[in-house]
């Protein structure tokens, strides 16, 4: 049972939530304006995992047939018979309860939308089947979580959230394309919708350069409308320049490090914004 426990952690990838919780608490301490009560920071933690989870999860199972003919993914847990099917749906299963139960200790706002929010998360295992608009779903999904952040403390909808959720939608999507690098001739030979296999990867990287300056004005706007302090606006200045830097890294003709644009700088990106809010709201 715990080695079962163990895999299914390693196919969800649990230590990936880096990329996703800092903006949920990002949401919630903004709302606050400052440190929410205890409480609710264990429930939006403990919203946010189970609903990732569902998410990564879901798309193993929906994914099980094309990762096995992937030779980057045909080692995955699933492919490979280390779970049953059954299992995992058993762990999907649970983790909504999870979910619910999460969002019901939250608020009646947050519970009321969280089967919508499910719908989403869920939804975006078969865009990428038919439309290569499936980065952009993807950024919505995890765009939801400062929103549900916000809303988990102040139940009541603000111009705020929204461009954090837009800003983060579109910094998902920057760092996807990406990523989406690494399959353009699989994705081409099986017709699996990317913007790299649509558009070509040079264009991609392109596209994703924009997506990221999107998100530059997103944050920076939020620092306005929140009317945080200059630490914020210096301080973004900076993580903007990291986040900038992955697109000089990563070049069409040299693909090789991706893997230090996807997982190191971008898991830094989140993390230092969390950091950077939390010090601008405390010098408030």
């Amino acid at each position: 049972m715990l080695k079962k426990i163990k895999i299914t952690l390693k196919m969800i990838k649990i230590e990936h939530s880096i990329f996703a919780l800092p903006f949920a608490f990002i949401g919630a301490f903004l709302a606050q304006r400052g440190i929410p009560p205890l409480e609710k920071c264990f429930w939006i933690l403990v919203a946010m995992v189970s609903g990732r989870s569902v998410a990564m999860a879901f798309n193993r199972l929906v994914d099980k047939e094309i990762d096995a003919k992937n030779p980057r993914t045909q080692n995955r847990e699933l492919p490979k018979g280390l779970l049953t099917q059954q299992w995992v749906w058993s762990f999907i299963f649970l983790c909504i309860l999870l979910f619910f139960v999460a969002t019901y200790h939250l608020n009646k706002i947050v519970f009321f939308l969280s089967p919508f929010a499910l719908i989403i998360i869920m939804g975006y295992s078969f865009v990428k089947r038919f439309s290569w608009l499936t980065h952009l779903f993807l950024g919505l999904s995890l765009g939801l979580t400062p929103l549900g952040g916000w809303l988990a403390i102040k139940p009541t909808f603000s111009i705020i959230p929204l461009y954090l959720m837009i800003g983060v939608m579109f910094w998902v999507a920057g760092f996807d394309i990406i990523y989406a690098c690494l399959d353009y001739e699989f994705d081409k030979k099986h017709k699996i919708h990317s913007i790299p296999a649509q558009f070509g990867i040079k264009n991609a990287l392109y596209l994703s350069t924009i997506f990221h300056v999107i998100t530059i004005i997103c944050f920076f706007c939020v620092g306005r409308m929140a009317k945080l302090k200059s630490v914020y606006f210096y301080g973004l200045a900076i993580i903007s320049a990291l986040l900038l830097a992955e697109h000089i890294i990563v070049k069409p003709s040299d693909l090789s490090r991706i893997n230090v644009a996807f997982f190191t700088i971008n898991s830094i990106f989140s993390i230092l914004m969390f950091l950077l809010i939390c010090l601008s709201l405390s010098w408030t």
